[in-house]
This record gives C-alpha cells, structure tokens and sequence, in this order.
C-alpha cells in the first residue's frame, strides 16, 4: 500500500501541480467571487480525483476501446488548453461597474466552467491521464498476486489521488489571497501573463503529441 501510494501521490503531483495551476485558475476565474470559486474549488478537486482514479484504472481500457494513443490524447488536450488560455487572454476587460454587477448569469458562466476547461485540461490534463495510465498499465500484470495485496495497492492509490485533490481544493480554494494583494489591475495584469502561460503550455503539450505522432509515420 505504502508503494502504490508513493508511486501514484510522487508521479502525478508534479504533472498535477496545484499551487501552478491555482494562479491559472485565478487567472480564468477572477472576476468571480470569493464563493464562487470557494464552489469551484470543490468542483474541481472532486472532478479530478474521479479523473485521477478513472485514468488509473480504466484509462487504458477506454483509450484502446476508442482506438485513441496517448499521443493523440496530448495533441487534442494542449489543443484546447491553447484555446482556452487565447479566450482568458483576448478577453475584454470588465469596467469597474460590471464587475460586480454579473450576477446569476455571471455566477452560472463560472459554474458551467468547473469541468471543461478547469479541470479538464487545465487541473487533470493530458499530461496527468498519460502518466496515470502509465502507472496504472504498469500494474496490470500483477494479476496473480494475492487479493490482499491487490486491494492494498488500490487503496494506495486511491489515498494518493485523494490526497492530490485536497491539494488541488486548498491552492484553488485560497488562490484569492493573491488577488486581495495586487488589487484589481494587478490580479488583471496577473492574469492576463499566466493566461499567455496557459497558451504556452497547451502548445508544449501539442507539440509533444505531434513529435511522438512523427515518428511513428512510415519512411518514405
């Protein structure tokens, strides 16, 4: 259990990243309230855990069932992170008296943000299903090993990914605290820089799909 745990908590936190990603999502989310996205935050982090355990798991079986390759699944992810990182960073910006004054409708655009894209790609992207998988398909031939063993193993692993997700809620749930400090040109400023990042990210991201897509084309 202790190395199922190590292995998964070890392997995914650094692809996952919260405290990065966290000014991300700030960036995404600041003209929202503080309960916003404290409800985001939540969101979120239980999206990703079920995201962590499904790829662990299942993540394999589903990508062979659709026929996909980890390669493809890193183009379409950094593909739309790009995209999403372009609308945060061309994004008009709010005056003073609209900024409050969103409301209800203000309050659902966030809400129908908290899967697509701020958990998927942008918590629990491509990086992490591919990692996941990668984990998960390493321990699939162990199926002789005695169902002690392998009920500890997943126990392990589902601690670990719980224990991401807490991460992930802490660090967004927090992020806030940035903004209070910088004031509203600042977190703008902030924004409008990490956004640019998000881009840079979505097209590394590509970029590496599309290098593990060359080289498997067939030599003229």
């Amino acid at each position: 259990m202790l190395n199922s745990f190590l292995l998964v908590f070890l392997g995914l936190l650094p692809i996952v990243n919260p405290p990065g990603s966290a000014l991300l999502f700030l960036a995404i989310t600041r003209h929202g309230s503080q309960e916003e996205r404290a409800r985001l935050a939540r969101q979120i982090a239980i999206y990703a855990f079920f995201i962590m355990i499904a790829a662990l798991h299942v993540g394999a079986f589903v990508l062979q069932l659709f026929g996909i390759s980890v390669p493809v699944l890193r183009v379409a992810g950094g593909l739309v992170l790009a995209l999403s990182g372009w609308r945060v960073l061309d994004a008009p910006r709010p005056h003073g008296d609209t900024a409050g004054g969103e409301g209800a409708g203000g309050a659902r655009d966030l809400a129908g943000m908290a899967f697509y894209p701020l958990t998927m790609p942008l918590t629990t992207g491509p990086g992490t299903v591919a990692v996941a998988i990668a984990i998960g398909t390493r321990g699939s031939g162990k199926e002789a090993a005695p169902l002690s063993v392998i009920f500890s193993a997943i126990f392990g692993a589902a601690i670990a990914t719980l224990g991401i997700a807490v991460l992930v809620y802490l660090c967004y749930r927090f992020a806030d605290r940035i903004q209070k400090a910088l004031g509203e040109s600042g977190s703008d400023a902030l924004g409008r820089l990490f956004a640019f990042i998000l881009i840079c990210i979505g097209i590394q991201i590509l970029w590496t799909g599309f290098a593990e897509l060359w080289i498997t084309l067939p030599p003229r």
